[in-house]
């Protein structure tokens, strides 16, 4: 559950008031430690208080400048914790967990030199733990997969019912761009693992002498990385099979090692890989089961339910479900009638579909 925005609006004051406060211990000690040295000249009893008030503002305004930077990071800090757990699997909130102790382990060693960091070095300890531990835990997040493998444990967490299949990207799926938007839509879950030698193949196209192969190349390195960056599930996965010169049956293999599904818009590699068991999501079969079920011109016969909101118009639905308009179709309520289709809109909220009789 995500912390309430009441909750975040007392965040950022509060950090402001303990930075402050501790700016404010931070210039009462320092001026204590330097009012009796050599550094600064001789001081009567009025110049020492003035020094310490100095150094007191100094502090405060020092301090209450840091919390409102800190604040506001810590603000943003929040809102990405909570978009990574929502779209964060098991496993990988386990082993950033794990990430999180390894980090506070490391500062907590880097701190006996820091501490001695003469002024300053006892208020740098919180930063460096907060920021050793964020760190270990973004890596470890980021990497959980090579981790469980190389801990050899990634097996008991993929025999576990809840675990989705991971999802192996062919270059055809990648170079045809596509597949961006549907993982960005959250229609696709899992770890999505992009072979290198799937990388090599596109570098290959992007050095290549012909002008069309270069652009495919390209553009499909342009989408690897744009992939990465809209999902934190994307990983480049680096087992190769030196003995296999083709790339669609080293992903047939890897798919099969793996039991994961392969992400492609060749027909061809559809078909042997479902031949050899290996399961396939193809781009072409998603867009042409969500396509429009009928066109513009298109005759269609839809029995009228019921009128509609504009004088005259009256509403049928189809077989899927999907509301049509008919114009003048309000009269012929509660019979089939035979319907033209003028135009289909398509929105984030569902189709509909408008028409008018054929007389």
């Amino acid at each position: 559950m995500s912390p309430s925005p009441t909750g975040r609006g007392v965040l950022a004051p509060a950090v402001r008031f303990v930075l402050a406060l501790l700016g404010l211990v931070a210039g009462y000690q320092i001026a204590e430690r330097l009012r009796d040295t050599s550094l600064l000249p001789e001081l009567g009893q009025w110049g020492k208080i003035g020094f310490l008030a100095l150094m007191l503002v100094a502090g405060f305004a020092v301090g209450y400048i840091m919390g409102a930077v800190l604040a506001r990071l810590v603000r943003v800090g929040l809102d990405r914790v909570d978009e990574a757990i929502a779209r964060s699997s098991g496993p990988e909130v386990v082993v950033a967990a794990a990430g999180v102790l390894v980090g506070l382990g490391v500062a907590a060693l880097v701190s006996v030199a820091v501490v001695r960091i003469p002024y300053v070095g006892v208020y740098l300890l919180v930063p460096l733990f907060l920021l050793s531990g964020y760190f270990t835990a973004y890596l470890a997040a980021r990497k959980h997969v090579e981790i469980l493998r190389l801990i050899g444990v990634r097996g008991a967490f993929e025999a576990d019912a809840g675990m989705t299949p991971v999802k192996i990207v062919d270059s055809s799926a990648v170079i045809d761009g596509r597949i961006i938007d549907v993982v960005k839509t959250g229609f696709i879950e899992g770890e999505i693992l992009v072979p290198r030698f799937v990388i090599e193949e596109l570098q290959r196209l992007a050095d290549s002498s012909d002008a069309e192969k270069r652009v495919r190349g390209r553009r499909g390195l342009d989408f690897v990385r744009r992939l990465q960056n809209h999902s934190g599930q994307v990983s480049i996965e680096d087992r190769d099979y030196p003995e296999i010169e083709a790339v669609d049956a080293k992903l047939v293999r890897l798919g099969g090692e793996l039991g994961g599904m392969i992400l492609t818009t060749d027909y061809t590699l559809n078909k042997v890989a479902e031949i050899q068991g290996v399961r396939v999501l193809n781009v072409n079969d998603l867009a042409n089961s969500v396509k429009s079920a009928v066109l513009p011109g298109e005759v269609i016969e839809v029995k009228i339910l019921r009128e509609g909101r504009e004088h005259d118009q009256g509403v049928g639905y189809l077989d899927d479900g999907t509301m049509i308009v008919v114009e003048a179709g309000a009269p012929q309520v509660g019979s089939r009638v035979s319907t033209e289709v003028t135009s289909v809109l398509q929105s984030p909220s569902g189709k509909m579909i408008f028409g008018r009789l054929v007389r």
